[in-house]
């Protein structure tokens, strides 16, 4: 377990209580599809991350996070703590953000985001920066308190992850103070268009480090003018929610302990695939134990279909 003496990420975001049922598939537009019983779980881009950052990282976690005074903010709360994540609670007069998730039988996921109180983050409520390596932010707090926490960050020497979800476009101030940026493939459309390979995508974020998270593929990352890739780990998925927020967590958490990219990039990765196969978003995340028992014995796919469609020649990476 690494070093809790002081918090060395702070994840500053949302928290929403995730409304989910299971369903034989997705519904499509203006279809009513029959599924099983409704759970509740504590979720939230955010708090997934944090809680990802201080279980499967194994680093001391604080976060930042706007809820409402209810029932919801108490089981997130509860969840956090738990974790081992230190809160700081922006009480909000509006309900504690919540997500309406449909799990499919195949494992994937459509989610809607009621933000509530997660809206009234603003930019006056970052923490005190004094012990923090890194802060972890998403897209599904108000803009304007992104871009300030992460100049603040910035001022500070205090590197910014960046997680670019949900999709959408972003000002090119905020990106160039952003020093490691994570999106999925459809998250890099929405920043740099969709022409020319995921290689050359990446080149154009403007960002010094770019990762781009593939699903079932991996992960391929860019690192100034190179590319590490980190091809995924084999296991049955059984509900995707929360495998990219705990790819982020653990990203920031290896980095954080001084980890170099490839090496914190293999335990995103793996700790994103081992999320998969359990249901719910927190209560999916693995804890430190269980990701190195996984990584020891743990199958990886081939790396050279994974540079073959990111659009690099297996040689040079």
């Amino acid at each position: 377990m690494g070093d809790r003496s002081e918090s060395r990420v702070l994840v500053a975001g949302s928290a929403n209580a995730d409304f989910v049922v299971r369903a034989a598939r997705i519904p499509a537009a203006g279809e009513t599809v029959l599924g099983g019983d409704l759970a509740i779980f504590p979720g939230g881009k955010g708090a997934n991350q944090a809680v990802a950052a201080a279980r499967a990282g194994g680093v001391a976690t604080r976060m930042v996070a706007a809820m409402g005074d209810d029932d919801p903010a108490r089981l997130i709360a509860a969840s956090l703590a738990g974790a081992g994540v230190a809160l700081d609670i922006r009480r909000s007069a509006r309900s504690t953000g919540a997500a309406l998730i449909t799990v499919s039988d195949a494992g994937e996921n459509a989610i809607t985001v009621a933000p509530g109180a997660n809206s009234d983050l603003g930019p006056d409520d970052l923490p005190d920066l004094d012990g923090i390596s890194w802060l972890v932010m998403q897209l599904e707090t108000p803009l304007n308190t992104v871009a300030a926490f992460a100049r603040a960050a910035r001022d500070r020497a205090t590197k910014v992850l960046l997680n670019a979800a949900p999709a959408r476009a972003l000002p090119a101030d905020l990106l160039a103070v952003v020093d490691l940026l994570v999106v999925n493939e459809d998250e890099l459309g929405m920043l740099v268009g969709t022409e020319g390979s995921l290689a050359e995508r990446l080149a154009r974020t403007g960002v010094a480090i770019t990762v781009v998270t593939l699903g079932g593929r991996g992960a391929c990352a860019r690192v100034g003018q190179d590319y590490a890739l980190q091809p995924a780990f084999a296991v049955t998925p059984v509900d995707t929610t929360a495998a990219g927020d705990t790819f982020c967590g653990v990203l920031a958490a290896g980095l954080a302990e001084g980890l170099d990219l490839p090496a914190a990039l293999a335990r995103a990765g793996a700790a994103a695939a081992l999320a998969t196969t359990k249901a719910g978003a927190q209560s999916s995340i693995p804890s430190r134990t269980e990701l190195d028992a996984f990584i020891a014995g743990a199958h990886q796919h081939g790396q050279d279909a994974l540079a073959t469609y990111c659009g690099l020649a297996a040689a040079a990476i």
